[in-house]
């Protein structure tokens, strides 16, 4: 049996439905990402594990105990919030120490966890330190390590890294990895950053007006998303209509296989990257560049096609590449790409 079960759960305030008949399991030691657009309801299920928002609906069970039926204190949940919600006026070692202060922890046990904590994190040499001396990344740090030092079931991440700029953030994404992995604790991240998800979890929960679109380890998701929806919101993806012949479909000159039994009309969805530029062969479309943009280790192309216009991103590998008004065709393989029915796109 999973570690924790949310089943049917459903958030109503007054008409609106925040979070509707979400039903998801999560293994001990699983690190999950609830990802999607604001207003998704990814936070008000958080906050529902968490004991903050009482379901309309539903039963979340933790080990086999009825979750709802604890009061959040009693929980034994360790949270991170998006400000970090860090007492100013305290150290960072006497704002790791609250918690077990509460739980009433005696203070020789208190002060070793405590270095435990904040050595884990890295700021061994900051205990005495206090907040508005330190920088947002040492802050969330020590936020971290507060959530960490009472050692709990599960650890719910609620938007952590969005203050920190893009560097520090792709520093705390490694760090916030591995500690995860040493410590082993159960973890759910809240976010709407598609890196930020790919990059932590082993799955990933892509929400959309309150229902789960997929869940699956990030690189399935990317790979085979499930709806267009989860196509468009994981990175960039073309998505381009195409008609069905003998079991083939037409874009452009090219004819890729498709299921059998797809109908007439199809969406074939293909990611940037996996498109190239051909020299010949059947396999192709014909467009023309209309914006070619460098970006350091690869190239951005926007091509017209009698499909639409195609994003096509190229590796910086030192080759010539195609100048904007240049006729160009495009290729992939049939492996690189999906087909839906194209009454499914929303």
């Amino acid at each position: 049996m999973a570690f924790l079960v949310l089943d049917g759960l459903t958030k109503r305030f007054g008409e609106h439905i925040a979070v509707e008949n979400l039903s998801l399991a999560v293994e001990q030691g699983e690190f999950l990402a609830l990802l999607g657009p604001s207003g998704c309801g990814k936070t008000t299920t958080l906050q529902m594990i968490a004991g903050f928002v009482t379901p309309t609906s539903g039963t979340i069970t933790l080990a086999g105990q009825d979750l709802l039926a604890v009061k959040p204190a009693k929980r034994g949940l360790g949270i991170v919030f998006q400000s970090y919600a860090l007492f100013p006026h305290m150290t960072a070692a006497e704002n790791v120490a609250f918690g077990l202060e509460m739980q009433g922890v005696d203070k020789s046990e208190r002060s070793r966890r405590v270095t435990e904590a904040l050595e884990l994190v890295g700021l061994g040499k900051f205990a005495e330190r206090h907040p508005r001396r330190m920088s947002g990344g040492q802050q969330q740090r020590v936020a971290l390590a507060r959530a960490l030092v009472i050692r709990p079931s599960i650890l719910l991440l609620d938007e952590p890294l969005s203050n920190l700029d893009a560097k520090l953030r792709e520093e705390m994404q490694i760090e916030l990895r591995q500690i995860q992995r040493n410590v082993g604790t159960t973890t759910i991240l809240v976010t709407h950053d598609q890196s930020e998800a790919m990059a932590l979890s082993d799955r990933i929960a892509v929400m959309s007006q309150g229902r789960i679109e997929q869940i699956a380890p990030p690189h399935e998701a990317y790979e085979r998303p499930a709806t267009p929806f989860v196509a468009n919101f994981l990175g960039k993806t073309n998505v381009l209509q195409a008609q069905v012949q003998s079991g083939q479909a037409l874009l452009g000159e090219g004819r890729w296989p498709v299921p059998a039994g797809s109908p007439p009309r199809v969406l074939v969805t293909v990611r940037p990257e996996k498109i190239g530029f051909a020299d010949g062969g059947a396999q192709a479309l014909a467009g023309q560049v209309v914006t070619r943009i460098f970006q350091g280790n690869h190239w951005l192309y926007q091509v017209d096609t009698a499909h639409g216009r195609v994003t096509v991103i190229r590796q910086n590998s030192g080759e010539t590449a195609p100048a904007e008004g240049e006729a160009v065709r495009l290729s992939w393989r049939q492996e690189d790409m999906s087909v839906r029915p194209a009454e499914t796109a929303r």
